[in-house]
């Protein structure tokens, strides 16, 4: 009764609410889409895609205080059939006090259409529909004819790919029952949750309409390994309670049902472990930035900064300034890749730590900016922003430039809290993002506050033009690397591409050095000239990479669970990493413990079995299976011994680690 008056009332909010919408001009356009293929006498997803119009929305299965669920009303061939509808894990609106279960954004609704055995040629799927849509403003009713013919037989309809990311947004059924207790004022539900669960935004969306207040706030605690909700009841309590457990941003929503049973006592509330863990993911940040500095892909860029502080000799003030420049620019160059991929993932992608770099665009601008700071090294030009001089810009982009090159690293700490971030509220997780950045600037902001580290520094001399030239060839070799990821992503025409681009900038840079020694200024003309290459050779490339799904590895098997499991089962130990070209740190592990000889010997007499996955360009299962590891990118190491639990292994290995694991009994 709460909702149809409700609903009433946003219907008569406003004249133009009350109109029906006829199929072609509804602010929500439905379409029904197939999985593939469709075999006869099996069963296949059936999704209807509903896309809403900007500022539209439409509504979960309960709809909270007001709205209405989608009615279907399918008409089908003899011998075919579907299943309950399936929805995604709705978002929260409220307005006007009310509380809304909606979706913002296109949304799909799935269900299984079962296939008559005797279906051939193409099978009609018809149905009717209403649904309603609304704004913050207005209510429309709306209905639609929907019609699809779908194509039966292997050669038909092929699996779609969106179907992947439809079925990630599905809330999973839990495998334990939950528990309900109600006191009159407070519903109590038991939901069985393992310890090592990390939640964030936890949140109970009731499927069971009319239990509990929508609108009200609800308390989470956890003891052992139950999360207990407490939720504010409304009206008697119900047989049986059912609902979406939500655990926050990238962790998939678990549906569960409820049965009158004891409910603990005690446990510490969940606000707590979120403040908890968002704190131990802050440190781990800043330890793991720290780190970073200590890894290949950074080192670059620490000559760079060594280059600075020397040139700021005894000048405290000078020093400070530029410490303080390059730990902004730190802080600010991770937090934006933070919040980059928190939108990335909002709207839908599976996406992690390092993603940008799955974009053999992103690839060539580094392949760009790597060639300019070879040059810059090498005395070819002066780029002062780049080249290490002691100011608050130069400071700034350094830092900057640290974040973004350092994104390929991944060390101790660092995976485990970039993905612990992934699960914590929004805010806290661009602090965690940004304590990377802290943590890598960390080094230069101790010898800029602290005397007598800065007195240690050398004086300025020819030595810096020699440590320049000397650097200069990792950062050489860096471009070289970027130039074989060009080539594995896509091809050798990518590759052409790059290496057009790279001998145009070095013309150009070349030039622009021997005006500035004749005391010329080139900025106005070397500037604009630099920026049309690369925007013409971004353009140029195709953004879509390969796919990297199933690709084999040197001596490693493709990485899927169902291989681990096979293995598993016929009592074979199993090694699996997962790995990508741009990460610099897996490379290192791959060239320095997975792939020597002594390893192999050990791994063929044990009878291990490795499989490796590839992430180079982001295969969604293995995103999702990071994910479930708490992970937000690579490297990630895994044993895998019949009976026992997987252990993980760390981020830094070693030949004696993996021969000691091999040879250890079963």
């Amino acid at each position: 009764m709460f909702r149809l008056l409700a609903f009433l009332l946003a219907l008569l909010s406003t004249p133009a609410a009350a109109q029906l919408r006829s199929t072609g001009s509804t602010a929500i356009t439905p379409q029904l889409v197939v999985d593939g293929p469709v075999i006869p006498g099996r069963e296949v997803d059936l999704a209807i895609l509903m896309t809403p119009e900007p500022g539209w929305h439409g509504y979960w299965l309960n709809p909270g205080d007001a709205g209405q669920p989608m009615s279907i009303d399918w008409q089908l061939p003899r011998g075919a059939s579907v299943g309950p509808l399936r929805y995604p894990v709705p978002t929260r609106l409220t307005i006007a006090g009310l509380m809304n279960y909606v979706y913002k954004g296109p949304y799909a609704i799935l269900t299984r259409l079962r296939v008559p055995a005797d279906a051939t040629g193409a099978l009609p799927v018809r149905a009717s529909a209403q649904w309603l849509a609304c704004t913050d403003k207005i209510c429309v009713p709306e209905q639609g004819a929907l019609a699809l013919d779908v194509p039966i037989g292997s050669a038909g309809a092929t699996s779609e790919s969106r179907f992947d990311e439809w079925r990630r947004r599905l809330p999973r059924p839990l495998g334990s029952p939950a528990r309900l207790q109600a006191d009159g004022t407070t519903l109590r539900v038991a939901i069985p949750l393992p310890h090592s669960i990390t939640v964030g935004e936890t949140y109970v969306y009731p499927a069971t309409d009319g239990s509990v207040d929508y609108a009200a706030p609800q308390r989470f605690r956890r003891t052992g390994d139950t999360l207990v909700a407490e939720l504010p009841a409304r009206g008697s309590a119900p047989e049986t309670f059912a609902g979406v457990l939500a655990l926050g941003e990238g962790q998939p929503g678990l549906w569960f049902k409820a049965r009158p049973g004891p409910v603990p006592e005690g446990g510490s509330p969940v606000s707590e472990r979120v403040a908890l863990a968002a704190l131990l993911a802050l440190i781990g940040a800043v330890a793991g930035g720290l780190l970073l500095n200590l890894m290949p892909c950074v080192f670059p860029i620490l000559a760079l900064k060594a280059l600075s502080l020397a040139r700021a000799g005894a000048g405290e003030k000078a020093a400070r300034k530029d410490a303080l420049a390059y730990t902004l620019g730190a802080i600010v160059g991770t937090g934006l890749l933070g919040v980059a991929l928190l939108a990335v993932r909002a709207g839908g992608s599976a996406a992690g730590w390092a993603f940008q770099l799955q974009d053999p665009r992103t690839i060539l601008l580094l392949l760009l900016l790597t060639v300019v700071i070879t040059l810059n090294l090498l005395g070819a030009f002066r780029l002062p922003v780049v080249g290490g001089e002691s100011s608050p810009r130069g400071g700034f982009a350094t830092g900057a430039l640290a974040a973004f090159v350092a994104t390929p690293c991944a060390g101790p700490f660092l995976g485990a809290a970039l993905g612990s971030a992934l699960l914590l509220p929004a805010a806290a997780a661009v602090l965690v993002f940004a304590g990377l950045g802290l943590g890598l600037a960390l080094p230069f902001l101790l010898v800029a506050f602290v005397p007598a580290l800065r007195s240690r520094l050398p004086r300025p001399g020819p030595w810096m033009q020699r440590l320049q030239r000397i650097l200069a060839i990792p950062m050489a070799a860096t471009a070289a690397g970027c130039l074989w990821l060009l080539w594995r992503q896509g091809g050798e025409p990518t590759l052409t591409t790059g290496v057009l681009a790279a001998v145009l900038l070095t013309l150009v840079l070349l030039a622009a050095g021997l005006w500035q020694r004749r005391g010329r200024a080139v900025a106005l003309v070397a500037v604009p000239a630099a920026l049309g290459i690369a925007a013409a050779a971004v353009l140029t490339i195709d953004a879509q990479p390969a796919s990297s799904a199933g690709r084999s590895l040197a001596g490693a098997e493709p990485w899927s669970e169902a291989g681990v499991a096979d293995h598993l089962r016929r009592g074979r130990p199993v090694f699996v990493y997962f790995t990508a070209d741009w990460c610099l740190t897996c490379k290192v592990n791959e060239a320095g413990a997975i792939d020597r000889d002594a390893v192999r010997d050990a791994f063929r007499a044990a009878g291990v079995k490795v499989l490796a996955g590839d992430w180079t360009n982001g295969d969604p299962a293995i995103t999702r299976f990071l994910e479930s590891r708490g992970r937000a990118g690579v490297p990630l190491y895994l044993w895998y011994a019949p009976g026992r639990p997987v252990r993980e292994l760390p981020q830094i290995l070693t030949p004696g680690t993996l021969i000691e694991l091999a040879r250890r009994p079963a």
